[in-house]
């Protein structure tokens, strides 16, 4: 199974805070949004959780296919 982080976009508000939970899959653009760098590692996954969790506009959401 393969996990993956999706940004809801019209929700995202930039706020950055994702990128500081998850930094080692979550890039920032130059305007603060987040840029996704491939799957969630069965060793990121608990972070995966709580950036999703804290995201204040609940705009990053795991996806398993």
């Amino acid at each position: 199974m393969t996990v993956r982080l999706r940004v809801d976009w019209p929700d995202c508000r930039a706020h950055g805070l994702c990128h500081e939970l998850l930094p080692e899959i979550i890039d920032l653009d130059e305007w603060g949004y987040p840029l996704v760098r491939g799957d969630v590692t069965d060793a990121l996954l608990a972070d995966a959780h709580a950036a999703a969790r804290a995201c204040p506009r609940l705009a990053l959401h795991l996806i398993r296919s």
